[in-house]
């Protein structure tokens, strides 16, 4: 596939990075010579300096031969800009970067789309609704609901308090007659595991399962996870990240949001409704612990140092915060991070990278996910056409054994399936492949 990703910026770096590991083509342009020698020295790709929103730059692209081109710089009107000309010029597929929230409302996507821009990308607005939902199902680590939650893929840390340390897949089957799970994955250290029944569950791992939606509660009692309901929540932080957050949870949580520059600290409470603005040192645990911290739910650290956000998490741990959501920049922290005791991370990048992924993946994507600190991806296919896929059962698919068929979804029903299923046209079916599988399953699916 060719593409054309504009802007060499953390996130069009990241996205380069994973895309040059598939063996895509790709052309990443940036006015910045000193960026561009950056990505030329760690990456394989081609380099252009250049304008990008320039006809000249995306002629020179050849942007008429890209199936996809990324518009990823930090100037929102360059991303759409560039958009429209490509799809102008040729090009097949158009994603913009955005920031304005604004322009994420249907009536503005349509016209953008109408113009030439086939799909807005906002990671403020991505990682805003991830912290909604994670505050939702508190007693998660993570939590991705798949046609809106016919099926859930939820992350469990197993402490000292969980009754499924030290038994195998098996045995917790057996212990289990009250809802129907999958075990699809399991972060033990660095090391990324598709449990089979003999794998024995240690304290410290981090569980992934699959089940139904209804089923959640029950799973997490299954687990020996307590419950706590989320009424109070502190964040700190100016970024826009930090006021999108809590634009989106004053309307159903007491909210405190603490603010080191004081002409932030005034915007925000311009702009919110409902929540207490504090201006003060994010990184002062003192300060944060004068403000209340001990009596807080949850605690969401939103700075823009990925350190800040780690250390005050695990002080708000240490203080008996119930819920810490920490923004980690850096992916190189995310294994880091999640086994030293931080209960759930987020990292703007990958959720962008995960829904710029749909227009690259082979087959009828629905969705993509990725697990925080683990190696793989979940991916949601559609089966779209009558092919051999029709005319075996599950267990006879062959698919490799790096995988694992987490659930299936058919209109309104959904399905943790078994061997002797088969599959119908228009079935979604959830996969969560490690990436030396990834090719195979695209081609099962294609």
């Amino acid at each position: 596939m060719n593409i054309v990703i504009a802007g060499a910026g953390a996130v069009g770096f990241h996205l380069a990075k994973l895309l040059s590991k598939e063996n895509q083509n790709i052309i990443l342009i940036d006015t910045d010579q000193e960026l561009l020698q950056h990505v030329a020295t760690n990456l394989d790709v081609l380099t252009m300096q250049g304008d990008c929103a320039s006809l000249d730059i995306l002629a020179r692209s050849e942007v008429h031969k890209a199936q996809l081109v990324i518009a990823v710089t930090t100037s929102e009107k360059t991303n759409l800009l560039t958009a429209i000309l490509a799809k102008q010029l040729g090009a097949k597929k158009t994603i913009a970067r955005v920031n304005d929230a604004d322009n994420l409302s249907e009536v503005n996507k349509n016209k953008y789309q109408e113009l030439g821009v086939d799909a807005l990308i906002s990671p403020q607005d991505l990682a805003a609704c991830e912290i909604e939902r994670l505050l939702r199902r508190a007693s998660f680590t993570d939590l991705f609901e798949f046609e809106d939650g016919k099926i859930s893929i939820v992350g469990f840390t197993l402490d000292t308090t969980s009754p499924l340390i030290n038994k195998t897949i098996c045995e917790v089957d057996e212990l289990n007659d009250d809802f129907t799970f999958r075990g699809i994955a399991l972060l033990r250290g660095h090391k990324t595991i598709i449990p089979n029944g003999n794998t024995s569950l240690q304290k410290g791992d981090h569980l992934y399962i699959s089940t139904r939606n209804h089923n959640l509660e029950k799973a997490r009692k299954f687990v020996g996870k307590q419950l706590k309901p989320i009424k109070s929540v502190m964040i700190i932080g100016g970024t826009d990240l930090a006021l999108r957050t809590a634009q989106k949870l004053e309307s159903l949580y007491a909210i405190k949001i603490v603010v080191e520059n004081e002409d932030r600290a005034k915007k925000f409470v311009e702009v919110l409704d409902n929540s207490l603005v504090i201006h003060a040192d994010p990184s002062n645990v003192d300060e944060l612990k004068s403000e209340g911290l001990k009596r807080m739910d949850a605690f969401i650290a939103l700075t823009p140092n990925s350190e800040t956000n780690i250390i005050t998490s695990l002080m708000a741990e240490e203080e008996g915060v119930y819920k810490t959501i920490a923004l980690v920049e850096n992916v190189n922290y995310t294994h880091i991070s999640q086994n030293i005791g931080i209960d759930t991370i987020i990292n703007k990048k990958l959720l962008a990278a995960n829904e710029i992924f749909r227009f690259v993946r082979k087959g009828k994507v629905e969705a993509i996910a990725s697990l925080h600190g683990v190696n793989a991806e979940i991916i949601e296919f559609v089966i779209h056409k009558k092919n051999r896929l029709l005319n075996h059962c599950l267990k006879d698919l062959h698919l490799p054994e790096k995988s694992i068929i987490a659930g299936i979804v058919r209109g309104n029903q959904s399905f943790i399936p078994k061997g002797d299923m088969h599959l119908q046209i228009e079935d979604k079916i959830i996969i969560l492949a490690l990436p030396e599988a990834i090719k195979v399953v695209e081609e099962i699916f294609k």
